[in-house]
């Protein structure tokens, strides 16, 4: 095949993401799939170790994984290919628990329907460091040849082997999860799958344990109903409709590949993530034996510092991109990482996103505390503070763009305007540090061609004048 186009292919935040026909294209996967087979063939300590392919429930994604392992078949590598779309924590489990060379995952995780992406994970079970796919990016500009065999001849030389990969993640997920405590429960359970990967899992586990649930979204669709498959507050509309009207203690939701969590409390108010996170924080110390530190994104709310701080937890701050996150968990334990966006893992669990995991844990809090979410918000406020918190995006041009980053780059003032600057954090974007823990961060997305802003305060009068002079610093080029 020609080699064509590779100066398009590159890796962002989590992965390389493209609209599907345009630059996600049969032969870029291809191209990209033998940049890894090389990553991988020029480590010794990955020899012989079989790789997981395996991707959501996104237009293509099952005829994508088989052209991948037609190429890492090409390449003599062994390959076990998922039996049907699979949620990324699904195949970050079993990159670990098979001590697999690592796994190609076609996912775009969240991102509207159009899209699809190629996620490389190594063999620690996370997603590709920026040093690793760095590697990969410079094996595809020097690419020569694809090395290419057809799936059937690959399966008769056991090259690639179909395998149905939720046993023992479900399993793991049973222990660590506190049944009999949800089991409990009087009040219905509202899943919400998006149509997506995560159905047959979160749905599947309740199910099994004798729990009350009422699924919706139940089917795989491709358009996911018209809606990105993100369970952000705008694209859950049934969902918080379904658990007022069945007047259930919660709704949980997962997005495209499962790694993201959305939850709607018994009165269908949408709770965020970055007030999960400390809930969830708060509840593990509290119910479990964990030791460890804490893991944020820089992006995401000061209220896990606080609670951190409570229970005498170092704190880590990472740029966005939860293979940051994973990189730290690899040095020592961790109680809880996560970040902003929705996404979150726990101690000696996977270095990966685990949303499936994350409703889980909301469900039994929910369960053992017998109290709404909201009511375990505020009791926890009692200690932490008030915390407001909002995100907005911006589409710029790319001239717009540029601009935007010299202007950020010569930026010497000592006030933000009417906000004196105490701090300037640039380890993923530009976050200044007002007083009283409030901030404003202004960052270029890795997966979307959009300007995040984001901005806390204590209260909401004030967030709303950050997040003002935000946009206004923005769009002011």
């Amino acid at each position: 095949m020609a080699i064509e186009g590779k100066n398009k292919i590159k890796f962002g935040t989590s992965g390389w993401r493209g609209i599907i026909s345009d630059d996600f294209t049969f032969d870029n996967v291809k191209i990209v799939t033998q940049a890894i087979a090389d990553f991988i063939k020029s480590s010794k300590r990955e020899k012989g170790k079989p790789v997981i392919i395996g991707g959501d429930a996104r237009f293509l994604s099952e005829k994508f994984s088989e052209v991948a392992a037609e190429v890492m078949a090409g390449n003599n590598i062994e390959v076990l290919l998922c039996n049907r779309d699979t949620p990324t924590p699904v195949i970050s489990y079993e990159i670990i628990r098979r001590k697999a060379a690592g796994a190609i995952n076609f996912t775009a995780s969240h991102n509207p329907p159009e899209y699809n992406g190629l996620k490389f994970s190594p063999s620690w079970g996370g997603p590709a460091t920026p040093a690793e796919t760095d590697i990969i990016e410079k094996n595809i500009q020097k690419l020569k040849v694809v090395k290419v065999m057809k799936k059937e001849e690959a399966m008769k030389r056991g090259l690639i082997k179909i395998f149905e990969p939720s046993h023992y993640y479900l399993k793991r997920l049973k222990e660590i999860i506190d049944f009999k405590v949800i089991k409990k429960l009087k009040q219905k359970i509202i899943v919400d799958p998006l149509y997506a990967t995560g159905r047959g899992y979160l749905d599947k586990i309740l199910e099994e344990e004798g729990i009350k649930v009422k699924v919706i979204n139940n089917y795989r669709d491709v358009l996911f109903g018209g809606f990105p498959p993100e369970p952000a507050k705008k694209n859950i509309g049934d969902l918080i409709q379904t658990v007022k009207q069945e007047k259930a203690i919660v709704g949980v939701a997962t997005d495209g590949d499962a790694d993201r969590y959305g939850i709607i409390d018994s009165d269908g108010t949408y709770i965020q993530a970055n007030q999960i996170l400390p809930l969830l924080l708060d509840y593990l110390m509290r119910t479990r034996n964990f030791k460890g530190a804490v893991v944020r994104s820089v992006a995401t709310s000061h209220m896990i510092d606080k609670v951190a701080e409570i229970y005498n937890l170092k704190l880590y701050e990472t740029p966005v991109g939860f293979k940051y996150i994973g990189e730290i968990m690899q040095k020592e334990d961790i109680v809880i990482g996560g970040e902003e966006s929705n996404g979150l893992t726990i101690f000696r669990h996977i270095p990966e996103k685990d949303g499936i995991l994350a409703c889980l844990l909301v469900i039994e809090m929910a369960a053992r505390e017998k109290k709404n979410l909201k009511e375990l918000l505020n009791k926890l406020q009692e200690k932490t503070g008030k915390f407001f918190t909002k995100r907005e995006n911006i589409k710029l041009t790319e001239t717009g763009k540029i601009k935007l980053l010299e202007k950020l780059k010569n930026f010497k003032e000592k006030e933000f305007g009417k906000f004196k600057i105490e701090k300037l954090i640039t380890i993923d974007g530009f976050k200044f540090m007002f007083e009283n823990n409030s901030w404003v961060m202004i960052r270029f997305s890795g997966t979307e061609p959009i300007i995040r802003i984001y901005a806390e305060a204590n209260n909401e009068v004030i967030l709303n004048q950050i997040m003002e002079q935000g946009k206004e610093f923005v769009l002011s080029n």
